[in-house]
């Protein structure tokens, strides 16, 4: 397989795990409600928030035995295949006996750990290709932002037939995952044999990775408050349903994935530091900006606005990742990116449901929002004193 057929199916895989994750987002009070759960806002916290919990115990596990064992195409499919299995115990499980929602959330948790793989690991293998760190990442965050544009109204509409269906579907698409990432050639580096802690201590050895990760760390916090907060909100404020909610949600996925590809390219051409320095000074206020609006109108022209900025930095800071480090570290660089990423969904599902339910929406838009634009001023410094080497890959 060519490496640029291997692009555009690793990119699908990519796409699918995406779009089986975000499927729950739109309707998740309904769904955590058909599990069991006694209550909305807390019940969906934690819901995401185990997922997202063993994303971040797990990134780094996988990133680890990929580069000890020089394979990343067995882990991909195992953990889509045990993630399909999981995702379907979710739904099964409370329909044929009386299992607890504590029960639930530990399998949730499981199939989060299973999940991590597939999608780290088979950004991993975009990183394994030449033709630029850019142009792959970018086809990373195409497939994200696709992926995420796609399943937030297309789950809205699976929860207008039954609660438990985007379940269902999420661990048909996992099964897509594993057929799709068996086909792609494994282009790892031979692995060292070494402990698993090896490739692990070696990036201590390449502190500037702290700059994409704190980066990676700020966008999806802001990611994960949309996933709870604002779900919530938009449903509460404008009183949305989950069909209507999945829409406005694709106002942001949307923009964000059609313009990750050329913004990834263009980052190959200007640097890193220019998209992500504009993209950050503007990213907290406009978030703010869709939690002060009066009409959905307005809340949706500013998540299309949110988007834009968001695919402007996204592919520049997983780019990023791929210049600091060298090949041998490529899985554990990139499961730290995952997992910082995976820490700050989880922040965002957590700070921004315990602020919006002690204090209300408005406080938790201004705290995601005014604590998007604190870290990436905080990291700025930093990232405009960093010199990166310059890449040389031939195109492909």
């Amino acid at each position: 397989m060519s490496e640029r057929r291997a692009r555009v199916v690793l990119a699908a895989v990519v796409f699918v795990v995406l779009l089986a994750q975000v499927l729950l987002y739109p309707g998740v009070d309904t769904l955590v409600a058909a599990l069991g759960a006694q209550t909305a806002l807390n019940a969906s916290m934690w819901f995401l928030a185990a997922e997202f919990a063993a994303f971040v115990a797990f990134a780094g596990v996988w990133g680890a035995i990929s580069d000890r064992t020089g394979r990343r195409v067995p882990y991909i499919v195992g953990g889509a295949v045990v993630g399909s299995v999981l995702y379907a115990a979710l739904a099964w499980l409370p329909a044929v006996t009386a299992v607890s929602f504590e029960a639930v959330l530990l399998v949730r948790a499981l199939q989060g750990a299973a999940t991590i793989a597939a999608f780290s690991l088979s950004m991993t293998m975009l990183m394994d290709l030449s033709g630029g760190h850019g142009k792959n990442m970018g086809a990373a965050g195409i497939a994200i932002g696709s992926g995420t544009a796609l399943g937030a109204p297309l789950g809205g509409q699976l929860y207008g037939v039954s609660p438990t269906l985007p379940l269902y579907a999420a661990s048909g698409l996992l099964l897509v995952v594993a057929l799709l990432s068996a086909l792609v050639p494994d282009r790892a580096p031979a692995g060292d044999g070494g402990r698993l802690r090896r490739a692990a201590d070696r990036l201590g050895e390449t502190p500037e990775l702290a700059i994409p990760y704190a980066f990676g760390f700020i966008d999806r916090l802001t990611a994960g408050f949309f996933a709870l907060v604002g779900t919530l909100y938009f449903r509460v404020a404008f009183g949305l349903t989950p069909a209507e909610t999945g829409l406005v949600l694709a106002l942001f996925f949307a923009p964000f994935a059609l313009l990750q590809y050329p913004f990834g390219v263009l980052s190959d051409s200007v640097g890193r530091t220019t998209p992500i320095v504009v993209g950050s000074a503007l990213y907290g206020l406009a978030v703010v900006a869709v939690g002060v609006a009066p009409t959905v109108e307005l809340a949706g022209a500013g998540m299309v606005v949110v988007g834009v900025i968001g695919a402007l930095m996204a592919p520049a800071t997983m780019a990023l990742v791929t210049d600091l480090v060298g090949e041998r570290n490529r899985a554990t660089a990139m499961a730290g990116f995952n997992a910082a990423g995976s820490l700050g969904f989880l922040a965002g599902i957590l700070v921004g449901g315990f602020v919006a339910g002690e204090f209300g929406y408005l406080a938790a838009f201004l705290v995601a929002g005014g604590g998007e634009v604190v870290l990436a001023l905080l990291a700025l410094p930093r990232l405009l004193a960093l010199e990166l080497p310059a890449e040389s890959e031939p195109a492909g």
